[in-house]
């Protein structure tokens, strides 16, 4: 009898009698046709299948003793099979791949140097045919025996780990030395410097094998390669493959509880193409770096890397370099000045890609070529002006260089400056510079810069370079801010594509429902009105425990949250602190009004754990780095896709431990005037962030992200866009998919 769920049978004769039997009035089964292009796989399995069982059928009707016999009988079926390949191809070649009924397997081939050379053939205890899983089980060969099998009758190599301990390499060594002195021969290793496991000397010792090549990945703090994959081609067509968790270390190799998958070319084919093939890309790639053992910059590199967490000092003359991906982008705006003669230049970059640093490393390019260039450098809170300060000087490797000018930070030395917006103001800058004054000026977060308080600055001042960072050149009010670069945007690195290049943490999204009904509030100027929210927030204690409720049922250890909360008004901030508090869960209320101090030390107990949450209004928006934040609350409705991206961003840092971003937005009955488009757009559109991929009909996240709606939720946002359709905004495809999906009449 066939049981419930899910099949990818082929349809038999078998089958189709059973189905027949199903009364259709209480259950339902679905067929679909095969297509003649996926059917290869599929009827390859399939038969596989029926010839292994009429193989194992004939050897059991075989008495014991009789096992020439029972051969025989399996031969002469196979030899059937083929015949009927060759009738039905009209292919006589088929014939030759008849079986000899002497049964024998060829195991190998090797040509003698001399007539008395007797060759002894090694070979893995494993079969190179068949698949085999390794549990690190006494009873089973350990994996550093067979790889050294595996080396010893191959004809290349290729090592993807994320470590290389010396430990490994002791054991192998010979092995691979008789491996690599092979004309023809090649030994290739990716590893990494991740977690500083990998030993210097093993790194030193592999490269320096003949036919060797060894890259490393520096970029540990981004593309984390966990990696642990071993692959010896032959040309005999009988490669094979390990993947698992074994790194290259002796316990690993030998005592440990690892489990490894050996895949073989001549079973599992897709597979080891697919590792070939992946590994290719990953030796391609620029941030896997070739390591040159007679070159001391690479010794260098390398024994810095490995020794970044044990020094006990810190030591200046050690610069910084630019990641790949950042120096791409240094390229673009190099290329947009010298070929295209644009010297005003805008970078859109995500949250998280180092736009600071990489302002940092084009003004160190321009100060090389011009020794005493002039620095302005624009933001609009104290802490991203600290923050910056501190990136150039590391960057430039000058802890002297730069002066603050905001808040309690005052200077008379203006020629490398470092300034807030509202400063640049109080103290009349424009009327007491002349307008060439500076060379270089940076504003960050340049989307602030269509406000009133940022003209007088940008009519005034005419730099040699003048370059704008954001992520989120979009504005709700519509005005453009490319017209300032001449409506060219010079380099951008988009969430999805961080997020895809592990530059940024991905993210989980779920859409929870709310128990307030935002249709009858009040709507003015675009806006819900503050005062109506912030009355049904903090007289709500239900909704307080239903954010309670939810960030225990979605969040993985309520103990390890490092959390922040977006609000509508500071009394909004402090009702959910003091609910989080009594909960038990300790938490604080920050916003634009509370002392630098206060922010200080609240950003410090989130870090160190002293704190769960930060309750925040009108701060934390932008150019804030928490990196060690797992967890956001979206607690009040945002329709506009920069500050909703801004506060996303606020959790998308890199940071130990960390290896995603919880987000909870709550989504109540929305007024017909409020368009979830624009988030939704931010999540999976094209217009803000994430890479534009249809399935279905229907815009997904990259595939390191997830969402998820709470079916009340998503029957809110499809009335929502139903009410917006009038508007032709594009997600009329959107809709029709998640009515269909929910069952929702729009």
């Amino acid at each position: 009898m066939l049981k419930d769920g899910i099949y990818e049978q082929i349809l038999n004769q078998e089958i189709l009698d059973q189905l027949k039997k199903i009364d259709p009035e209480t259950t339902n089964y679905e067929l679909e046709e095969l297509d003649a292009d996926d059917s290869r796989q599929l009827l390859t399995i399939y038969l596989s299948q029926v010839i292994r069982s009429g193989l194992h059928y004939l050897r059991d009707s075989f008495k014991s003793g009789e096992d020439k016999a029972a051969l025989i009988a399996q031969i002469r079926l196979a030899n059937s099979i083929i015949d009927q390949v060759a009738q039905h191809t009209g292919e006589a070649d088929y014939e030759d791949l008849q079986i000899l009924e002497q049964g024998e397997v060829l195991t190998s081939i090797y040509h003698k140097l001399t007539q008395s050379q007797k060759i002894t053939p090694i070979r893995p205890q494993t079969s190179i045919v068949e698949n085999a899983l390794f549990t690190g089980s006494k009873n089973e060969p350990s994996m550093l025996s067979e790889i050294k099998k595996e080396i010893a009758s191959s004809d290349q190599v290729d090592l993807l780990v994320s470590f290389i301990k010396w430990s490994a390499i002791r054991p192998l060594l010979g092995d691979l030395e008789a491996f690599c002195q092979k004309a023809g021969h090649q030994l290739r290793v990716i590893a990494t410097t991740y977690t500083q496991a990998t030993d210097y000397k093993a790194i030193l010792t592999l490269s320096q094998l003949p036919n060797t090549t060894v890259k490393i990945n520096y970029e540990t703090d981004h593309a984390r390669l966990h990696a642990k994959s071993y692959l010896f081609k032959r040309e005999t067509g009988f490669t094979t493959a390990y993947i698992g968790s074994s790194n290259l270390s002796s316990a690993a190799l030998t005592t440990g509880l690892e489990w490894n998958v050996k895949v073989t070319e001549q079973e599992s084919f897709d597979i080891v193409n697919k590792f070939a093939v992946s590994f290719e890309s990953y030796w391609n790639d620029p941030s896997f770096e070739t390591f040159d053992p007679d070159q001391e910059d690479c010794r260098k590199k390398l024994q810095t890397e490995l020794n970044r967490y044990k020094a006990n000092t810190f030591h200046l003359e050690t610069s910084i370099r630019p990641y790949n991906y950042q120096q791409e982008i240094l390229d673009r705006l190099q290329a947009e000045r010298e070929v295209y003669g644009h010297y005003k230049n805008l970078l859109v970059a995500a949250t998280g890609v180092g736009k600071t640093v990489i302002a940092a490393f084009d003004f160190k390019r321009y100060l090389a070529e011009h020794h005493h260039a002039r620095l302005l450098f624009v933001a609009h809170r104290q802490e991203i002006l600290e923050q910056s300060l501190q990136k150039f000087r590391e960057v430039l490797n000058d802890f002297n260089f730069g002066q603050l000018l905001v808040g309690q930070y005052k200077t008379d030395d203006v020629s490398q400056l470092f300034v807030s917006i509202q400063s640049f103001n109080s103290e009349k800058m424009a009327d007491l510079l002349p307008s060439d004054y500076y060379d270089f000026i940076i504003i960050d977060e340049f989307h602030h810069a269509a406000a009133k308080s940022y003209q007088k600055l940008l009519s005034h001042f005419k730099p040699k370079i003048l370059l704008g960072l954001t992520a989120t050149p979009d504005r709700m009010d519509g005005q453009d801010i490319l017209q300032y670069f001449d409506g060219n945007i010079a380099a951008e690195m988009l969430l999805g594509e961080a997020i895809d290049r592990q530059l940024l943490c991905p993210f989980q999204y779920f859409g929870i429902t709310d128990n307030v009904d935002y249709s009858g509030m009040k709507w003015s100027r675009g806006q819900y009105e503050v005062s109506e929210l912030e009355n049904v927030y903090t007289a709500n204690d239900a909704r307080a425990k239903l954010i309670l409720r939810s960030l225990d049922k979605y969040s993985n250890n309520l103990e390890d949250i490092k959390g922040l909360g977006f609000c509508i008004s500071v009394k909004h901030a402090e009702f959910m602190a003091a609910a989080f508090n009594q909960a038990g869960i300790p938490s604080a209320a920050l916003s634009g009004q509370s002392s630098y101090s206060d922010r200080q030390q609240a950003k410090e107990d989130l870090t160190s754990g002293k704190l769960k949450f930060i309750f925040v209004v009108d701060l934390y928006n932008e150019g804030v780095d928490i990196p060690a934040v797992n967890t956001i609350l979206f607690l009040r409705p945002t329709q506009s896709p920069t500050i909703f991206l801004q506060q996303l961003g606020r959790g998308l840092r890199l940071s130990p431990g960390k290896d995603c971003l919880t987000v909870l937005d709550f989504i109540g009955q929305a007024n017909r005037h409020y368009n979830y488009e624009a988030k939704f757009k931010a999540l999976t559109g094209p217009g803000h962030a994430l890479p534009y991929e249809i399935r279905d009909g229907f815009p997904h996240l990259p595939a390191a992200c997830y969402l998820e709606l709470e079916p009340v939720a998503k029957k809110y946002i499809l009335a929502n866009l139903g009410q917006n359709a009038a508007n032709k905004t594009g997600l009329t495809q959107q809709v029709k998919t998640f009515s269909e999906d929910t069952g929702l009449e729009l």
